[in-house]
C-alpha cells in the first residue's frame, strides 16, 4: 500500500532554520549565481547533506499564485492506457495539463512528468496525487514543484 504524502502551508517560524536555507540555495543553484550546490550551500550556512535531505521537499509558496501551477513525476509501467488513464484523472479534476515529458520505456517502466496549470481545479493537489496513485500501473508519484 502507498502512502499518500500531504501538503502544508506553514509559517516559516515554526520549521527549523535549515529548510528555508535550503530554499535559498536551491533558487542561487536555479538563478546561475553560483555554480554548484557547494558553492549555494557555503553561502547559505548549511551542509551539503542537509541540502539533499531536504530539497526535494521544501518549497517556497507565494501567496499570489499558490497552487497555480504543480509539476508531478511518476513510473508508468509500460502497458496501453495508463497514460491516458492518468490524463483522464487530471481532466476529472479540472487541472489543465501545461507539458507532458515521457521517457522510453526500460525495464517496463517509463519516466513521466507533467506540469499542470491547477487555478481552476477541483480538489487538492494532495486528492489529485492520490487519484494517480490509485491507477494500477502508476508507481513512484511524486509532487516536484508547486507555485
Amino acid at each position: 500500500m502507498r502512502t499518500i504524502s500531504k501538503y502544508y502551508i506553514v509559517d516559516d517560524s515554526l520549521l527549523p532554520e535549515a529548510f528555508g536555507k535550503v530554499i535559498e540555495a536551491r533558487k542561487m543553484i536555479d538563478n546561475g549565481e553560483v555554480k554548484n550546490v557547494s558553492e549555494a550551500v557555503k553561502k547559505v550556512g548549511i551542509s551539503r547533506a542537509s541540502y539533499y535531505k531536504y530539497k526535494d521537499y521544501v518549497y517556497e509558496a507565494q501567496q499570489s499564485s499558490w497552487q497555480r501551477k504543480a509539476v508531478i513525476s511518476f513510473l508508468l509501467s509500460h502497458k496501453s492506457g495508463i497514460l491516458s488513464k492518468v490524463l483522464n484523472s487530471i481532466s476529472n479534476r479540472d487541472a489543465n495539463i501545461l507539458t507532458i515529458n515521457q521517457n522510453i520505456p526500460i525495464n517496463d517502466s517509463a519516466s513521466v512528468v507533467i506540469s499542470l496549470d491547477l487555478s481552476q481545479m477541483d480538489g487538492t493537489i494532495d486528492e489529485l496525487i492520490a487519484d494517480i496513485s490509485a491507477i494500477d500501473g502508476t508507481n513512484k508519484v511524486n509532487l516536484v514543484a508547486v507555485e
